[in-house]
């Protein structure tokens, strides 16, 4: 049987800052927690970077992007208007342990992401016909920001339907697109 990925976790802290190639990720719609929900991350090395632990139950008021350590990068908490799927993502100052939203998502006819500091604007984009999404940059006449698709081994099987591949563009904040997915996950209760 394929594993997901087969090496131990590492101790390395993820980068929550920009690279210049792009990046791939493997997604484990799996929590390490035992009986929660959420999702772990990898990296192309197969180390554990970030994961995702919610301690409600599915689709909980508020869930944790943290790194290996259990560090929280973001939170997002869910608003009260459930009808449309808003969630506002909150990014954690390590120093002083507060909390500053950075972001907020909506589902109405699409699913939008505005960034609080600069007003710049995602678009999730769903795959016709297959498991995944599209990440793309509204101000950027639809640039490509990052890609999820179902996980295939070198022959071209697929994994499971819980298990993913993450691809980022260059110039991209890590932790910022991984926050977003989630919410994403959130929203059609996959998280």
């Amino acid at each position: 049987m394929s594993r997901v990925f087969p090496q131990t976790p590492c101790p390395s802290h993820p980068s929550s800052h920009s690279v210049s190639k792009p990046e791939s990720f493997t997604i484990w719609m799996k929590s390490l927690v035992f009986n929660t929900r959420g999702c772990t991350v990898y990296n192309s090395k197969g180390e554990i970077i970030y994961r995702v632990d919610n301690y409600d139950n599915k689709s909980g008021q508020e869930v944790y992007l943290m790194d290996i350590r259990g560090k929280v990068l973001f939170s997002l908490l869910q608003k009260k208007l459930r009808l449309f799927g808003c969630w506002d993502g909150y990014k954690w100052d390590a120093s002083s342990s507060k909390k500053q939203l950075w972001f907020r998502v909506r589902k109405h006819r699409s699913i939008c992401v505005s960034l609080c500091d600069d007003m710049c604007t995602y678009k999730i984009v769903r795959n016709d016909g297959k498991l995944g999404f599209k990440i793309v940059d509204a101000d950027q006449e639809g640039a490509l920001v990052a890609e999820i698709k179902q996980k295939q081994t070198t022959t071209g099987i697929n994994f499971g339907n819980d298990v993913f591949t993450l691809t980022l563009q260059p110039h991209v904040d890590q932790s910022l697109i991984m926050a977003i997915v989630m919410a994403y996950g959130l929203i059609t209760n996959q998280i």
